[in-house]
């Protein structure tokens, strides 16, 4: 039954972070020029989009789990 509680308001966290950061940056390095000594680089920043209806479901999720985890007292 705690479980169900812990596991539940570890989604409800989820859910929050997901509402708040809508989606997840990240860097990378491509080469663009490689003439033997001469090499060049460029940085790009890519995001991972996080649709909202993804924290929307774990909240939901976190909820129905808390519930739940009470219930079962």
């Amino acid at each position: 039954m705690k479980s169900y509680a812990s596991f539940g308001i570890v989604l409800i966290v989820v859910a929050v972070i997901a509402f708040a950061y809508q989606g997840i940056s990240y860097t990378t390095r491509e080469k663009v020029v490689d003439l033997g000594p001469l090499q060049m680089t460029t940085e790009k920043t890519r995001t991972l989009p996080l649709p909202p209806i993804v924290g929307a479901v774990a909240l939901v999720g976190g909820i129905v789990l808390l519930v739940m985890g009470s219930k079962k007292r």
